[in-house]
C-alpha cells in the first residue's frame, strides 16, 4: 500500500493540499447545517418597538414576521392571519346566508301549500252546502306534490288558481245558463300573464273565464 510520509517535498505538498481539501469541506458543511435548521426565522416586535430574532414563533400579541433564510424571502404573519379570519368570516357569512335562503324558501313554500289547502277547503265547503248547484267532484283540490303538467307550470300560484275556480263557478251560475257546475280546470289557454278557467255546466254550456274578469275578489 502506498503511504505518504511527508518527508519528501512532493508528499509534503500533497499533505497540505489535503488537509486544506478536508478543512474547507469541515467548513462548508459547518455553514451549511445552521442554514438547514434555521431555514425559518421569526422577527417579533413587542408592544415597545423591540425587535427579536427568534426561530420559534412569536408570542400572542407581537407583530411578527417569517423570515426565509434559503430564499431570502420574508412573509408578514399577521397580515397573513387577518386574511385567512376575514376569509373565514366571509365563508361563515356565505354559509349562513344560504341556510337563511333556504330556511325562507322551505317556509314560503309551506305558506304556499297552506293557502292552497285553505282556499280548497272553501270550495269543498261551498260544494256541500250547494248540492243542487255543484256535483260532488265539481272542484277536486289541486294538491301540490300531485299537480298535472299544466297546473305545475303555475304552481307558485296556485292559492289563486282554487280561489279563481271557485269564483268562476260563481260567475258561471250567476248567468242562469249553466244549470249545475260539472267540473272546474285550469285551461290550457292560461298563459303567465293571463290565468283561464274552463267551467264545464250541466248544460253542455262551458265558460271560460279569465283572471282578470274575476279581479281581486
Amino acid at each position: 500500500m502506498f503511504k505518504l510520509s511527508g518527508k519528501n517535498p512532493v508528499q509534503k505538498d500533497i499533505i497540505y493540499e489535503l488537509r486544506q481539501t478536508m478543512k474547507t469541506t469541515l467548513l462548508f458543511l459547518g455553514l451549511l447545517l445552521p442554514l438547514q435548521l434555521l431555514a425559518d426565522v421569526y422577527k417579533c416586535t413587542d408592544a415597545n418597538g423591540k425587535k427579536i430574532y427568534k426561530a420559534i414563533p412569536c408570542a400572542e400579541g407581537q407583530s411578527k414576521v417569517e423570515l426565509n433564510v434559503k430564499t431570502g424571502g420574508s412573509t408578514d404573519l399577521n397580515a397573513q392571519e387577518s386574511q385567512q379570519a376575514l376569509s373565514q368570516q366571509e365563508q361563515e357569512a356565505k354559509a349562513a346566508q344560504k341556510k337563511l335562503q333556504e330556511e325562507q324558501a322551505t317556509q314560503k313554500l309551506a305558506q304556499l301549500k297552506q293557502s292552497a289547502m285553505d282556499e280548497s277547503a272553501k270550495n269543498q265547503f261551498l260544494i256541500k252546502n250547494n248540492p243542487h248547484k255543484f256535483s260532488a267532484f265539481a272542484i277536486p283540490p289541486y294538491k301540490f306534490d300531485e299537480l298535472t303538467p299544466l297546473v305545475k307550470t303555475y304552481q307558485n300560484r296556485l292559492p289563486d288558481i282554487e280561489r279563481m275556480r271557485r269564483k268562476a263557478a260563481e260567475r258561471a251560475l250567476a248567468t242562469n245558463q249553466c244549470g249545475r257546475v260539472e267540473s272546474v280546470e285550469l285551461s290550457e289557454k292560461s298563459t303567465k300573464d293571463s290565468l283561464q278557467i274552463l267551467v264545464d255546466c250541466s248544460t253542455a254550456k262551458k265558460f271560460y273565464v279569465s283572471e282578470q274578469e274575476l279581479g281581486n275578489n
